[in-house]
């Protein structure tokens, strides 16, 4: 692997969960395999099953069939989907969430601007419509709801009006000219303070809303606590607070634990079916963040299953 794609805080998921002789585990976020060979490799006998939606995962996921053979299953499903699937009594399971560096990295796949492509952003293109057709037809309130909360842009209201005069024109089927009409809208003293290119967070937001990622996290987390065994572990990786935070909040309902300042329920109300095991996030280290520039903004949240 590059250092572009490293599975991020391994040593630390691994610590976590504990891989024991002939446990079962889930990564729910394939990816490149990182984190599933680190697991099959940590104990005789471990089986992992992995999801991913993007196809292209079944191509990576070839040289772990060839090592585990029986030991080693990707199903090719969406974790929004987990619900849905006859799965249960795993003693570990994973979410290592947002975009894989593989999507970053195929240009033509247009989840970056750092290269002309169409701007798909989809991490299933069989299925939904690419983000430039969605920035065609989606409804203002739509559009703007995601550039506000999805990639909590300061200036969602010109981000907007911007992308809706741009219809018909062409410009948000392409990567390259999609930021150019984001940039453009942003005001030049706010792109002088900025620390990242303009369009960034717009182009979270926009992929945000093409995944459903934030609705495929909400109906995920519950479904794998369930399907955890008594004694499992719950990992979580986010990468930015529209992540972090709902995660953060099922992890506390679960221990028992207010999800909030405004949440004074009496202890006697709560129900606690999990002890935490992360009081604050795990982050990586600086010489994990050295190596792999894309972890550095990582938080790992663990919770045990009582």
């Amino acid at each position: 692997m590059t250092s572009a794609h490293q599975p991020v805080m391994l040593q630390e998921v691994v610590g976590f969960l504990a891989p024991r002789t002939g446990g079962r585990y889930l990564d729910c976020t394939f990816g490149g395999g990182g984190h599933t060979r680190g697991l099959l490799e940590a104990a005789p006998g471990v089986t992992v099953i992995a999801l991913d939606r993007d196809p292209a995962a079944q191509d990576r996921a070839h040289a772990l069939r060839e090592a585990f053979p029986e030991n080693f299953t990707l199903l090719d499903r969406d974790f929004g989907q987990l619900g849905e699937l006859p799965l249960k009594d795993f003693d570990g399971i994973l979410f290592d969430l947002g975009v894989s560096s593989f999507q970053l990295d195929d240009a033509e796949r247009g989840f970056s601007f750092r290269s002309d492509a169409p701007a798909d952003m989809r991490m299933d293109p069989r299925s939904g419509v690419p983000a430039g057709e969605w920035l065609e037809t989606v409804s203002p309130e739509t559009l703007a709801h995601a550039l506000r909360f999805y990639g909590e842009e300061p200036e969602w209201r010109r981000v907007a009006r911007a992308i809706l005069d741009a219809r018909g024109s062409g410009a948000l089927g392409r990567t390259a000219t999609l930021a150019e009409v984001i940039s453009a809208s942003i005001p030049a003293w706010r792109r002088r303070q900025q620390r990242i290119h303009p369009a960034t967070l717009s182009f979270q937001a926009i992929r945000i809303a093409v995944n459903d990622e934030c609705g495929a996290l909400e109906r995920a987390l519950p479904a794998a606590f369930e399907r955890l065994a008594p004694g499992g572990v719950l990992c979580v990786i986010s990468f930015h607070s529209l992540e972090d935070r709902p995660v953060k909040h099922f992890f506390r309902r679960a221990c028992g634990q207010p999800e909030g300042i405004m949440d004074d329920r009496p202890q006697d109300l709560r129900v606690k079916s999990a002890e935490p095991l992360t009081r604050h996030p795990a982050r990586p280290t600086l010489l994990e963040v050295a190596t792999n520039p894309r972890s550095r903004s990582a938080k790992l949240r663990a919770i045990r299953k009582l």
